[in-house]
């Protein structure tokens, strides 16, 4: 499994500086970013919330890089009365289109178990 999530960018934004460009679709779209932190947690029942970038953004090239995202990690469960809460992190690449009209992150793969022999 690898996830992925786009952003739109407004057509002003082409004249900022790409790494500013970043942080702010970072702040303005925190609960969008849970949701795509989310899926990596779906199958332990966990949600992603508070996403902040954390460190620097690494540009491998103009239009490629990759940034770390540190998140709280909630588990929770009311029947089986669990409620836990710890900081995660997350590595994610990211790549503007050409044209500066979108920015996609790109989580890391995972690759899906497959089922067991009995």
């Amino acid at each position: 499994m690898q996830e992925t999530w786009k952003f739109p960018l407004n057509p002003q934004d082409q004249s900022v500086n790409p790494a500013i460009l970043v942080e702010e679709v970072l702040e303005t779209n925190e609960r969008d970013l849970g949701i795509f932190l989310s899926y990596y947690f779906k199958k332990e029942g966990a949600v992603a919330e508070k996403v902040k970038l954390k460190g620097k953004i690494e540009f491998l090239n103009d239009l490629k890089g990759k940034l770390m995202l540190d998140f709280d990690l909630v588990h929770f469960n009311a029947c089986l009365n669990i409620h836990e809460q710890k900081r995660d992190k997350m590595d994610v690449q990211f790549e503007f289109d050409p044209l500066f009209q979108n920015l996609t992150l790109i989580g890391p793969y995972w690759p899906d178990r497959e089922m067991d022999e009995i």
